[in-house]
């Protein structure tokens, strides 16, 4: 497949990145800064084969994420996005944890979204989420977590409101009297969607967004599981209770198996992993 990787110099973007990669896929990584790559052996191994590619552009200005898309373009159609931006948490005494600026991941996507209509076919889109974000899903987190989620307030509301524009161009359906809606100072305005290039409402359904729970940074266990007859993870469609923990490599492990393999069951879905 011919990938373009927006949010991956590091955590899940990269981990899943390099499977795809080792695949034989060809990756078109958006970096802010190329040169943090520089010294990084298991990527410039995919660069010097040609099957990696760095392009220079921050995804929060659109002529750069329509530069990254027309550099993938030329390697021929793009079959997947893979959307996993996410910035560097601060801790704020009043907030909880906070990320700069605010609405990072919301516009960071709406950009993706309104250059996709350079192309014709629909690529494979995954975006990476997190578990509890509204109030319904909040709901279902575990009691022992729920004081981190609260710290993760912030930052959650800017997932949330990437979600929301994953749900109107997917025709999902978004439970406004529960949930409510994004701010606007999240979305950019109150007529986000109005946006030049933006999907049409139900128009795209070759996405899958992936919300998961509580991220660690341990090892891979569905690499271990591997020829036991185990998965590893779990993986279940909207928020189920219980989800306590997942280490990132076990969400880009799951992000690479989806892409590759198991696109039919997995396109047009909102789904939670966890152990």
């Amino acid at each position: 497949m011919n990938v373009l990787a927006i949010g991956a110099s590091r955590n899940i973007g990269y981990y899943a990145s390099l499977r795809l990669l080792a695949a034989g896929c060809n990756v078109t990584l958006m970096l802010r800064s190329p040169s943090a790559f520089d010294s990084d052996e298991a990527v410039q191994k995919y660069v010097k084969e040609g099957k990696a590619h760095l392009v220079k552009g921050d995804a929060l200005v659109q002529s750069d994420v329509k530069h990254a898309w027309d550099e993938s373009s030329t390697l021929g159609a793009v079959d997947l996005i893979l959307f996993s931006v996410g910035g560097t948490p601060s801790f704020s005494a009043t907030k909880g944890f906070v990320i700069t600026p605010a609405n990072l991941v919301t516009q960071a996507l709406l950009n993706v979204l309104c250059t996709m209509s350079t192309q014709s076919a629909q690529p494979k889109l995954i975006t990476i989420s997190s578990a509890g974000l509204t109030r319904s899903a909040h709901a279902k987190v575990p009691l022992l977590l729920k004081p981190v989620y609260y710290l993760l307030d912030v930052p959650h509301k800017d997932k949330m409101g990437a979600e929301r524009a994953i749900a109107h161009i997917a025709g999902w359906k978004w439970n406004v009297e529960q949930d409510g809606e994004p701010q606007a100072d999240i979305m950019g305005s109150d007529r986000w969607m109005d946006r030049e290039g933006f999907p049409a409402e139900g128009s795209f359904k070759n996405v899958l967004v992936i919300r998961p729970a509580l991220l660690t940074d341990g090892e891979c266990k569905a690499d271990k599981a591997e020829g036991k007859g185990k998965a590893g993870y779990k993986v279940q469609e909207g928020e189920p209770s219980g989800a306590y923990t997942v280490s990132r490599k076990d969400v880009a492990h799951f992000v690479a198996d989806a892409a590759l393999n198991r696109w039919n069951e997995y396109q047009n879905k909102c789904v939670t992993i966890s152990y």
